[in-house]
């Protein structure tokens, strides 16, 4: 069975940026992802805060998503 993406289900790997739509309190809205599965693990480049949202509310929250750089 393909892995292909729907624009609903954004492709994510370990290591990409995304920008949520709306700032974490530290006031950043950047966040790197650290984990995959059920859950989508983020992790805040402004203050280190680590947090799992499932892959639905991940999926509303999300605004844009920045690769990360291959090699």
């Amino acid at each position: 069975m393909s892995q292909e993406s729907t624009p609903q289900e954004p492709s994510v790997q370990p290591g990409d940026l995304v920008t949520l739509r709306k700032p974490h309190p530290c006031g950043s809205r950047q966040w790197v992802v650290s984990r995959i599965g059920a859950d989508i693990g983020l992790t805040c480049t402004g203050c280190g805060r680590t947090v799992l949202l499932p892959r639905h509310e991940f999926r509303g929250k999300v605004q844009h998503i920045t690769r990360r750089p291959e090699g």
